[in-house]
This record gives C-alpha cells, structure tokens and sequence, in this order.
C-alpha cells in the first residue's frame, strides 16, 4: 500500500496533465516552458514508478533519480528508463530552462512531444 500522499494512479494523472500544459506552451512558442513542463511530466511519471514499487512517493528529484537507478538493477527496461530520465534532466531542465539553452529546437521539440511515450513506459512498468 501507498504511503504517501497520492497514489501512483493520481500522479500519473498529474503527468498527463503537465505533459498537456507542455503541448500548450509549445504551440505558443515557449519552448523553454514547453521544456520545464515536459521535465516535470517526466519527473512525476518517475514518481509514480517509484511510488508502485517502493511503497514510497520520492519528495526530491535526488530521491527520484535514486529510485529509478535502484529499480534498474532488477530490471533492464527500467535501466533503460533511468537513461532516459536522466537525458531528459540534462536537456530539458538543465540546459533548455535553466541555462537557456534550447538547441537543437527541433530535437527539444521531439523530445517534448514524446514525453507521452515516456509516460507510457512508466505507467506499463509500474503496472508490472
């Protein structure tokens, strides 16, 4: 059972959601917001994972990235979905909207776009 606040089904839910506020700033033409938002619907689905395995929603993205890292040593589809979180922290938060640094916009653009895909990945795996 879940000891925290939300279960993993709500926080995925709140993924969706910003993956769709990410979409919006996007069409807009804010892509470095687009990029925020993509990273923060990548984090909560990662919660989410985390939360359906460990019991334990992460507080912290150091908690996540621990989480996910820790998963991965059983499973190799989830290694492969801590690389890709932790190329989606590097690109999108790190260099696009903290540093200002969106290029190659088309790639971001992507990457923003299949954030969806990263949230399904999460949600299969968190559903065993």
């Amino acid at each position: 059972m879940a000891t925290g606040a939300q279960t993993a089904t709500e926080i995925f839910a709140d993924a969706r959601f910003m993956h769709s506020e990410a979409l919006r700033q996007l069409e807009a033409g804010d892509i470095r917001d687009a990029a925020e938002k993509a990273w923060c619907a990548t984090k909560r689905a990662t919660d989410a994972l985390v939360l359906a395995f460990t019991g334990t929603e992460p507080r912290t993205s150091g908690q996540t990235r621990r989480g996910i890292r820790a998963l991965g040593r059983n499973s190799s589809e989830i290694k492969g979905l801590a690389l890709r979180y932790s190329q989606r922290q590097t690109d999108l938060h790190g260099a696009c909207f903290y540093d200002g640094d969106c290029q190659p916009k088309d790639l971001l653009e992507i990457d923003i776009r299949d954030t969806t895909l990263y949230i399904e990945d999460a949600e299969r795996l968190a559903a065993g």
